[in-house]
């Protein structure tokens, strides 16, 4: 008897757990989806207490064994939340902010990839700048470096990752080009990691220059930018680069929503390159992506000239951008001093 008492009451327990994990992510669902429609805080504050006094009265029914009642409140509640939250899907018709108003598409014809709106803003601050979209393109064929950004926003755990393909025709100065998965901002909307888990933020793929993606980080938002050059095959770099015009002319067809876990700048992309490196291990460190590229010199994909700490040292590459004048050349400044992987043919 005993032992059957202590199962069903591991049993409660586990429900109610469960019950009250419910009941916090239909708090954070409510609260962000019905900001759309009541914008009066204490409405929703209201909305929110009916649901959690429910919640609680079915947990504390639970204890009182009255399961059937309990389950009779509960379950149909859960059910139309989650008939709700099914009912929210996410567009490409809104106001967006002038930054992700755009959308990127391309082709490839062989080993020339076309792109339709690659940004070239020109930054003066976060709310002044000269908006710029343009068409693009690139031989696959002169495709002769990649390297991996992470900018620092919020701590040293957390930073948003950038990819950037350098090409080399032989003749002028490399020409780079930059992608970052972001989220698709409405217009007066701020990020939030926390928002970011309710479907309040579609997915954006934006393809940039460095001297607006890059140097709008260092040198107006003040955050903290490392450059690590990676070691991929050319083939590899080649199919990421389609990969990512795949998946912008996807977004086009499909729009997605951020998630700040599953489908952020980090997850997107490493389930790129996992289709191309199959065999990629998942880490803890794919979800703190501040700590990313210690997960990618875990596998041997960073210069080898020095040691890791040496190599984070030479790639923050924040003083160089904000010593650079309009004239230099902006690209070829931040790599001074980067360790540069060696590419496999």
């Amino acid at each position: 008897m005993r032992i059957s008492g202590l199962f069903f009451g591991l049993v409660k327990l586990l429900a109610s757990l469960l019950m009250l994990v419910g009941m916090l992510w239909a708090c954070g669902a409510l609260w962000y989806q019905l900001a759309g429609s009541i914008s009066s805080a204490p409405a929703r504050a209201l909305i929110l207490g009916v649901w959690v006094g429910l919640s609680l009265y079915s947990i504390a029914l639970l204890w009182q064994h009255r399961v059937p009642r309990a389950l009779k409140i509960y379950l149909p509640l859960v059910a139309v939340i989650l008939l709700w939250w099914s009912s929210i899907h996410p567009s490409n018709d809104r106001k967006w902010a002038p930054d992700v108003a755009q959308q990127l598409s391309g082709s490839v014809d062989g080993s020339i990839v076309k792109l339709h709106n690659v940004r070239n803003f020109d930054w003066q601050s976060t709310s002044r700048f000269t908006p710029r979209w343009e068409d693009r393109s690139y031989d696959l064929n002169q495709l002769a470096s990649i390297d991996m950004a992470t900018s620092y926003w919020m701590g040293p755990a957390i930073a948003h990752t950038l990819v950037s393909f350098g090409f080399d025709d032989g003749k002028n100065p490399r020409r780079y080009l930059t992608f970052s998965v972001e989220i698709r901002k409405e217009a007066n909307e701020k990020f939030s990691a926390l928002a970011g888990f309710f479907k309040q933020y579609e997915l954006s793929l934006v393809a940039a220059e460095e001297t607006d993606i890059v140097r709008t980080r260092t040198n107006v938002r003040g955050e903290d930018v490392y450059l690590y050059s990676v070691a991929m095959p050319r083939d590899a770099m080649r199919s990421l680069l389609v990969a990512y015009v795949d998946k912008a002319n996807a977004l086009v067809e499909a729009p997605q929503f951020y998630h700040t876990i599953f489908a952020n700048c980090t997850t997107i992309v490493f389930d790129m390159v996992r289709r191309i490196v199959p065999g990629l291990p998942l880490d803890w460190r794919l979800l703190a992506s501040g700590y990313l590229p210690q997960y990618v010199d875990s596998l041997g994909a960073l210069a080898r000239t020095h040691d890791f700490d040496a190599i984070h040292q030479a790639a923050r590459i924040t003083d160089r951008a904000k010593a650079t004048q309009p004239s230099d050349n902006f690209s070829a400044a931040i790599r001074k001093g980067v360790p540069q992987a060696v590419i496999a043919p």
